[in-house]
């Protein structure tokens, strides 16, 4: 048999394929596993590095094999591992106002307590602590020039303490040499609840990478505090400043809401009433914000409010970090954090434009004079006679035009009945029997309006209040929650589990004011087509107390104590101008004298007479183009 030769043109085949198989190994697809290759490696190095810190943290100071682990986890920042501060190690700050713990691991607050204010009810032994078991947490995440995440809240920081006149000062410091690291700077100053806080670096621009921004992530996982989780949770929000002074805020009632924003000047969870505060010289370019509900079913999720996350980049220049800020660890009081200046009166929930201006202006210094010096219960009820007597004119305006329109109602049921069939003529008829008689329909109206914007400030003014929290009046042991008299074994659907008498007594005052103001109003004939209002009202007359009764059950008996002395107070103004001031026969000879006078149309009632003219002339058009 003839034997096989290899032609040319074999051998240069073979060639090619050697040549390509030797560039796959060697590069070509390699390069792409090499990529992929170095992703898992960051990763690693980011697990790598947490495992080792905790093992380290959890180790005995002699287990070397621990530190070893830590230092070729954490590269340039393996120096850490060989100070004695690596390990477990706590730093405790205590002033009148605030104990503080700080942890080494993660350099920020393990524990927060507000001295001398108790959580849930004034005889609990329990100390408001907004930051306990892991609630919250600060971290730094950022990269460096050899490709290394790390974050913060996994490393060990060496800390120190030291005085600044009275103020104590807390440096906790992530080093990767004696004079190369990353210092958290803690000001604890005495009698305040501000805290100065600072995140620099210092010589690390050859170690960080500082063409990223630092990601600061600030987060809280807010406890309850008050006697009621659902009122609580109504007014916790995150409220924040950004772009120079505008204020917004993060739904109270929404499972979750989030938002992104610009240059971010200050971010504040608030709990109803307490507030955590943090505050930047350096605006943060943006802020990435996020509030979520755990209040799912009041009856169960009965530790937790919200779960509140911030997260802003920190730039660096210089290829350092330099970032000076506060943090407010405190009471939501109007009070105290107007007297920071920083614009934080915006965290307080005292209504929009003119509602909080008269809260702003009015209501908070007026009572707090007040509370000055009278008990806080008879503090709310002299703000409320002093309330009813300056809007007193305004009642006394609108009970007038109400007897005006129950004298003249005879007439107007004789226009009525004599143009049944022609409503145009009707209303025509009624307009001039009204401009003769002196009468204003609209009058009895704009007083209840001009009372709106009163209304809904207090509405704002009593949950926001944080003195009333904890303080006693009557049967009522908390004014800033409900006052329950019988703890019911069962829950009512819209009512609560309780029955809280202070709702119960402002909603049979509204009944009799209601009673009685509805019982002077006219009885106007429904028009066609449109529905009886006199039986609207009367139903109103018992359903508005049903809603007082179910609506006011669970919210502050300092507010339902507004509202039945409100309420009793202008029963008895009522009272006394309809019996002592306003004479209805001498009312009645002043109209009658009105009818006998001719007096010039205003431009309103000009205007509406001359649109009633055309619009009768236009309907009898009609008729005649319909023959």
């Amino acid at each position: 048999m003839e034997e096989k030769k290899l032609d040319k043109s074999s051998l240069i085949g073979m060639g090619l394929l050697a040549g390509l198989l030797f560039w796959m190994i060697s590069g070509g697809f390699g390069k792409e596993d090499a990529k992929l290759q170095e992703e898992k490696e960051k990763t690693e190095n980011v697990d790598t590095a947490a495992m080792a810190v905790a093992e380290v943290f959890n180790a005995a100071p002699t287990d070397s094999l621990a530190t070893e682990k830590f230092k070729a986890a954490l590269g340039d920042f393996a120096y850490s591992a060989t100070l004695p501060a690596a390990y477990d190690e706590e730093v405790v700050v205590a002033t009148d106002y605030l104990t503080v713990t700080f942890s080494n691991k993660g350099g920020y607050i393990k524990t927060l307590k507000l001295n001398g204010i108790h959580a849930i009810s004034k005889e609990s032994n329990e100390i408001v602590t907004l930051i306990k078991d892991n609630n919250s947490k600060l971290n730094l995440k950022f990269q460096t020039k050899d490709n290394r995440v790390f974050n913060t809240n996994e490393m060990l920081f060496e800390p120190s303490v030291s005085k600044d006149g009275e103020n104590t000062v807390v440096s906790m410091k992530l080093k990767s040499s004696e004079n190369a690291f990353l210092e958290y700077r803690y000001v604890i100053k005495p009698n305040n609840y501000m805290l100065d806080f600072s995140i620099k670096t210092v010589g690390l621009a050859n170690v960080i990478n500082g063409s990223n921004p630092a990601d600061l992530d600030w987060q809280l996982k807010a406890y309850r505090n008050e006697k009621s989780i659902s009122y609580e949770n109504r007014y916790t929000e995150m409220v924040y400043e950004y772009e120079g002074g505008k204020d917004d805020y993060l739904s109270a009632s929404s499972s979750l809401d989030d938002a992104t924003e610009k240059d971010v000047t200050y971010i504040a969870f608030r709990q109803h009433f307490f507030a955590s505060i943090l505050l930047t010289d350096t605006a943060f370019t943006t802020a990435e914000l996020k509030s979520e509900n755990l209040v799912k079913d009041e009856e169960f999720d009965t530790v937790f409010t919200k779960n509140f996350q911030a997260n802003v980049p920190l730039e660096f220049k210089g290829g350092e970090l330099n970032y000076n800020m506060n943090l407010y660890f405190g009471p939501a009081s109007y009070d105290i954090l107007n007297d920071y200046n920083r614009n934080l009166d915006k965290v307080m929930p005292l209504g929009w434009g003119i509602f909080g201006w008269i809260n702003e202006f009015v209501f908070i210094p007026v009572f707090g004079i007040l509370a000055s010096f009278l008990p806080y219960g008879i503090a709310i009820i002299a703000l409320t006679i002093l309330v009813r007597l300056v809007m007193s004119p305004i009642t006394y305006k609108s009970y007038v035009s109400q007897a005006k329109m129950k004298i003249i109602r005879p007439e107007v049921n004789e226009i009525n009945e004599k143009y049944k069939n022609d409503p145009m003529k009707k209303q025509q008829e009624t307009m001039k029997l009204y401009s003769a008689a002196g009468v204003n329909p609209m009058a009895g109206c704009l007083p209840a309006l001009a009372q709106i914007p009163v209304f809904y400030a207090l509405f704002q003014f009593f949950p926001s209040a944080f003195d009333l929290r904890q303080k006693s009046f009557l049967w009522a042991d908390d004014l800033s929650s409900y006052d329950n008299i019988i703890q019911l074994p069962f829950r009512i659907p819209f009512y609560g589990d309780h029955v809280s008498l202070f709702p119960i007594l402002a909603s049979i005052a509204i009944f009799f004011y209601m009673k009685m103001t509805t019982g002077d109003q006219p009885q106007m004939a429904p028009q066609e087509g449109m529905p009886d209002m006199s039986k609207i009202m009367k139903i109103m007359i018992y359903i508005s107390p049903i809603m007082m009764l179910f609506f006011f059950n669970n919210y502050a008996s300092g507010l339902s104590l507004y509202y039945f002395v409100s309420n009793m107070i202008t029963i008895a103004i009522m009272w006394v101008i309809k019996n002592k001031i306003v004479s209805h026969d001498k009312l009645k000879m002043k109209m009658d004298e009105n009818k006998t006078k001719e007096k010039p149309q205003g431009k309103f009632q000009r205007k509406m007479q001359e649109m009633m003219e055309q619009a009768q002339a236009a309907q009898e058009q009609q008729k005649r183009n319909k023959k």
